[in-house]
């Protein structure tokens, strides 16, 4: 059976010019007069979802669900399992049925599943099955053939890091080589909409890197992409903006950065305690607005003003002519808002097929 398509790119050499830092990757691309298309398409969102509705008998997977996707953007699609994530992907990808809102994709409708809309988008699954026998370029042929435009197979193999294993048998590979066979899978049709589940799982540091990097290429080129981790700081590295979702409907919007930003939490401000003391130290240090605590030879200072917080520190360490050895302020991290949204929400995604 044939995955979905994406589409051939010009013959310029592109490297990523987002804002995000360059990575060293670059992706060429074959078909020209592509990227003035796609500037010439701009104003017209790439995906676009209003009031989008599916149950499961009592179960409301997804409730009224609203939200734009923009040509060239790294939309990353969060929630817990049970939020309504994997039916409201599958629904993009065509896969499964809504009941009620509306939906477009490049243009068109993926409920009419038709042979066009396939053409022009690619998928990542969690898990791809392949036949064990066949060798990687095979498998790559193979799937390759359902798409009426194809990157050559050795650039793909290049670009998932499977350089020089295009003749290894598939079930020869490890567990991280075969999560780039489903990496090349997707990307083999060269897509206009990439939708990327846990692309990284099962990748050590260095693939993961690399993977990132061939995102800024096809991101740079105009590639849109949907995508679908558990790996926070894998979501703030690649998305332009994410989507965070709890029972079927959206909880935040924005900009990692902006997220980060929106939610009322403490910043916390730590360094080795330098005198012997355990537990809450308030009294001792005095003037702070936050609660200060000492564990273990640790002090933090949980603060919703760590300027001023962080100035008053100093100050009193310095009139005592002591030394905060390992001094350090830390912000919330996207995995902290995150969980800050979803609180303990997470059963099962009723009728999902693996987007959690």
């Amino acid at each position: 059976m044939c995955l979905r398509r994406v589409i051939e790119l010009p013959s310029l050499t592109v490297t990523p010019t987002s804002s995000r830092p360059e990575r060293g990757i670059v992706i060429h691309s074959r078909r020209r007069g592509r990227l003035a298309n796609l500037a010439a398409v701009s104003a017209s969102p790439a995906l676009t979802v209003s009031g989008l509705c599916r149950s499961y008998g009592d179960v409301r997977a997804v409730d009224g669900l609203s939200f734009q996707v923009e040509p060239g953007e790294v939309f990353a699609l969060l929630g817990p399992n049970g939020a309504g994530k994997s039916t409201t992907v599958e629904i993009l990808e065509g896969h499964r049925s809504r009941d009620t809102g509306t939906v477009q994709v490049l243009g068109h409708d993926p409920g009419a599943s038709s042979a066009a809309f396939r053409d022009r988008i690619g998928i990542v699954l969690q898990e791809v099955g392949i036949e064990r026998e066949l060798t990687v370029r095979e498998a790559l042929v193979h799937y390759g053939a359902c798409y009426s435009r194809r990157r050559p197979v050795d650039e793909v193999l290049e670009l998932v890091g499977l350089h020089g294993l295009g003749d290894r048998r598939t079930h020869r590979l490890s567990g991280g080589q075969k999560r780039r066979i489903d990496l090349a899978l997707g990307i083999i049709g060269d897509p206009d909409v990439l939708f990327l589940d846990e692309p990284t799982t099962g990748f050590d540091p260095s693939a993961r890197r690399q993977a990132w990097e061939m995102v800024d290429g096809l991101r740079a080129l105009g590639t849109t992409i949907v995508l679908t981790s558990h790996y926070m700081d894998e979501v703030q590295a690649l998305a332009d903006r994410v989507l965070v979702i709890t029972g079927g409907r959206a909880v935040a919007e924005g900009t990692p950065d902006e997220l980060r930003g929106s939610m009322d939490r403490e910043t916390a401000i730590r360094a080795r305690f330098p005198l012997e003391a355990d537990g809450t130290v308030d009294d001792l240090l005095g003037g702070l607005s936050g609660r200060a605590t000492v564990r273990g030879g640790r002090l933090e200072v949980r603060t919703e003003q760590p300027t001023a917080d962080l100035h008053r520190l100093t100050a009193w360490a310095m009139e005592r002519k002591l030394e905060l050895t390992d001094l350090e302020v830390v912000r919330p991290t996207l995995e902290d808002v995150y969980l800050d949204l979803v609180g303990g929400a997470g059963e099962a995604d009723v009728g999902g097929g693996g987007h959690g």
